[in-house]
Parts: C-alpha cells; structure tokens; sequence
C-alpha cells in the first residue's frame, strides 16, 4: 500500500506530496513541528503535544492552521490512511509560501503537512542492552525550548553519533552541563536513587515523554529534582536514561567511551520503561 500524506487539506499520496519552492520553511526554517506516538492506534498525550505545538507557534508569530479539533481529526485520519497502529504522526506548520524577504510577509496562509509511520515503539533488543551515547558541544540558537524545524546542529550531532557507532548526541554547554540529547531528553540516576533531568527552561525542548515520565515518577513516589548535571557526573552515576516520542524510555550504558555502572541496563530504567509504556497504552494524561 502507498503511503498518504496531508498537504494543506488535501490527502495525497506520498510521492506526490509537494510545497510550494517558495515556502518560507524550505528558504528560512519559519516553522515549527510536532512528533506523535500513535500506541495501540491511540496518539500519546495528543493534548500535550497541541498545548505546546501552540507555544512554538506563538513564539513564531505564526496564526495556527485550524483549531485542535479538526488537527485532532486530520493526524487520525493521517494514521488511518497509512494503517499505522504503532508509531508515530509527522505534523509541521510554516509560515507559508511568499516572494522571499526575511521579514514576515504580511497576509499569507500557513502552511500544514502531516506523515504518519509505522515504528516499533519499544524495541526489545534496545531495552535489553541499552545505548551508546556521545557528548557534543550545544551549537543551537538560544531558543531550543521552541520546537522549530531549525534543526541542522541537532542533525550535525545525530551524524557524528552515528559514524562513532553511538545512538544519541548529548549536546553540552558552556559549562559543561549536559542540555539534552539531538532528539531527546537526558536523564541519570544519582548514587542516592535521585531522578535527576535539567529544568525545562529556554536551553531544552520540555519533552512530551519527559512530561509523562515525571508524572510516573510521581506516581511511583521516586525522588526527582530538576538541575542541571556535569557530563563528568553522568558518567559517574548509577543509572542514565533518556526519553523520546519515538523510543519512550531507554537505558544508557555508555557514554563516550566510559560506561555506566556496570554497562548495562539498570533497575530503575528498566521499572521506568515498563511504567512508561504501560501509561503510553492508556494514551497517556488524555486516558
């Protein structure tokens, strides 16, 4: 079967999806986008997602396509389309297609596209041998907590994982703290049982998963603090996580070329893990 896709309100198939060349996201990155889990043919925390898919867009000026609604009705029709009952829904907004000039062109519509995926969720051989990590300097703009479709620092960190055999890029700053993954939110477990993950301020994308993991933390009656940790405590701590849309929660067991603990999966990723996939097949804080 071939796959459909929405293009500014019409479903067509994916090889014939197209924008216009002046697109002020193919010329600018003027856009901002969301990533859904689909779990048992149920959107993860869809309400989450839309609450901040219209923090982006109002931090970009951008009026929003439509109402929640019908962007409700669009992403399940999107995945009712491409039969996917595991994975996830591709949503992006921009701010239109326009004569090209850096400043905003006044009166044009924006522009909506969304894919849907087939993806294994949770994937057995990852969970039961965790990842790799490796640290890279934080090169982004001063707004990553904005989820633009300005992603080329973050693409440049997923390479650089890649051709060192890793899974994920944690990005660090100036100080030597570790941000957040290219793709992901990072996490550790201290030497205490401490949850430990950075606040969600202007230097992180405040994670959907993340946001439902620390609601099972709570749930679990962990201890979690919000901070910022060194790269050289993460390699120093008991357990270290991380948390996407499209792989919820995964055990690190290395990073660089120091390995956590004993190098492999921890306890508490793996009770982690399961709560999470448990609270995702609910369909999250929308159950």
């Amino acid at each position: 079967m071939s796959r459909i896709a929405y293009v500014n309100g019409r479903y067509v198939p994916h090889r014939a999806a197209r924008v216009h060349i002046e697109d002020r996201g193919y010329q600018f990155a003027d856009g901002c986008y969301e990533v859904v889990a689909i779990r048992n043919g149920v959107c993860v925390d869809a309400g989450l997602h839309l609450a901040r898919f219209h923090r982006s867009l109002e931090a970009l000026k951008i009026k929003p396509p439509m109402g929640d609604a019908a962007l409700m009705t669009v992403m399940r029709e999107v995945a009712r389309r491409n039969l996917v009952r595991e994975g996830y829904v591709y949503m992006q907004v921009t701010r239109g297609a326009a004569p090209r000039d850096f400043a905003f062109p006044a009166g044009i519509k924006p522009s909506l596209v969304m894919t849907a995926r087939r993806k294994t969720l949770i994937d057995p051989r990852l969970i039961a041998e965790g990842i790799k990590v490796i640290t890279v300097p934080d090169l982004r703009w001063n707004r990553p907590d904005i989820k633009s479709i300005a992603l080329l620092p973050n693409a440049l960190g997923k390479e650089q994982a890649k051709q060192a055999g890793a899974f994920e890029a944690w990005q660090v700053d100036r100080d030597g703290n570790v941000t957040e993954g290219t793709s992901s939110n990072a996490w550790i477990v201290t030497s205490t049982g401490e949850v430990v993950t950075r606040r969600a301020d202007n230097a992180i994308l405040n994670g959907v998963t993340r946001q439902g993991l620390i609601r099972v933390i709570a749930e679990a009656g962990l201890k979690f603090v919000e901070r910022p940790f060194s790269v050289a405590e993460a390699k120093a701590a008991r357990e270290a996580l991380l948390t996407s849309s499209t792989n919820f929660v995964l055990a690190v067991v290395r990073i660089d070329d120091a390995p956590i603990a004993d190098g492999k999966p921890g306890p508490l990723a793996r009770r982690l893990g399961d709560a999470y996939s448990a609270y995702a097949a609910s369909g999250g804080q929308d159950r």
